[in-house]
């Protein structure tokens, strides 16, 4: 099985994506109640560096005040944003 390799690279910022699927408030229903996990920011390590708003698949997460917030009625808890932070500012924790 061969590895799948995009046919072209993107060569120039213009062509990289600069924002969510979705933007903040695009899902209209609120979570089920099924996720047992959640994201938690340290706000003092998180850097504002976008990676957790821009891979997050639900849109649920803004930047407010050079800071990332998290909009927890429709996070799923998929922890998609705790892998992409490079500084290490997201980790998950047990819902209570």
């Amino acid at each position: 099985m061969r590895p799948y390799l995009r046919e072209k690279i993107p060569s120039s910022i213009d062509e990289i994506p600069s924002a969510t699927a979705y933007e903040a408030g695009y899902l209209v229903t609120k979570n089920s109640g099924w996720r047992n996990v959640r994201p938690v920011i340290d706000t003092a390590t998180c850097v504002g560096c976008q990676n957790c708003y821009l891979y997050c698949p639900d849109g649920v997460i803004s930047i407010e005040d050079g800071k990332a917030k998290i909009d927890y009625d429709f996070c799923k808890g998929c922890g998609i944003c705790r892998t992409v932070c490079k500084p290490g500012a997201i980790r998950m924790e047990a819902e209570k």
